[in-house]
């Protein structure tokens, strides 16, 4: 009870705290207030201690967490790829956009997971700048092509449920073939081009960032925001709603119909 009511008192009045070099067992107060008086010094060095043990614990934990979401990610967009790959009745169109998905999903966490992951773990970006300009382009990319191959598969499953007697002449190969291109090179526009061109950003936060390449923040200015926001969210995320309430229209009529 004395220790807890010594280390409140300490806790207090930690601004006015002075340890004496001279003799290690007192801890005096600057200001001489009369009402507190001298502690031994062995109670802050426990507290000391104790609040770097913690740190280290919350340290580690959250080491564990990144490490076991990156392997996972790897681990079960890869699982996806090889059960497509050596099953050849799952080689239908709609699971070529899953495939590609996952390939995204692996990349996400290999280019983007891992550099977040060692700003993490050492507190500052450690690469330069543009290895800062690229770790951001990557970032914007992969998760640009994520939305858009969802977008594709909601477009796929519209056609299959909503027409499916034309889905095979609407949905070809060729098609598909076209549809992936343009979600793999489209989204280079949004990231690269623009990140590396510097038209991202405002002309004081590219001055700060090489100035400081310790320090990777992606700062964008209002256009950007606007425009990144709209392509890689907004828009895909419009055509989803639709084409998935399209769907559960049609299969609602389609279950009435087998009551009928």
């Amino acid at each position: 009870m004395m220790a807890t009511n010594v280390a409140t008192t300490i806790n207090d009045v930690s601004d006015r705290i002075s340890i004496n070099d001279s003799n290690d067992t007192l801890v005096t107060f600057a200001n001489n207030d009369p009402t507190i008086k001298s502690v031994p010094s062995y109670y802050v060095q426990d507290d000391f201690q104790a609040n770097k043990i913690i740190h280290d614990l919350l340290f580690g934990l959250k080491g564990l967490i990144m490490v076991f979401i990156i392997v996972a990610a790897l681990l079960g967009n890869l699982l996806v790829i090889v059960s497509v790959m050596r099953h050849p009745k799952l080689r239908v169109i709609t699971n070529y956009f899953v495939v590609s998905l996952a390939l995204a999903d692996m990349l996400v966490a290999i280019c983007a997971m891992c550099f977040n992951a060692s700003v993490e773990f050492t507190g500052k970006w450690l690469f330069g700048s543009v290895m800062c300009d690229m770790w951001n382009s990557l970032d914007v990319y992969f998760s640009t092509v994520s939305i858009f191959h969802l977008c594709c598969i909601s477009v796929d499953r519209y056609f299959a449920i909503v027409q499916p007697l034309d889905y095979p002449l609407i949905m070809t190969k060729y098609r598909m073939i076209i549809m992936l291109m343009v979600v793999w090179f489209s989204p280079s526009l949004l990231s690269f081009v623009l990140i590396f061109s510097g038209l991202y950003s405002t002309e004081e936060h590219l001055k700060y960032q090489l100035q400081n390449p310790e320090v990777c923040v992606f700062e964008v200015n209002r256009v950007y925001a606007f425009i990144s926001s709209s392509v890689s969210f907004w828009v895909p995320g419009i055509i989803m709603l639709f084409m998935y309430y399209r769907i559960y229209i049609e299969a609602d009529r389609q279950e009435r119909m087998l009551y009928r």
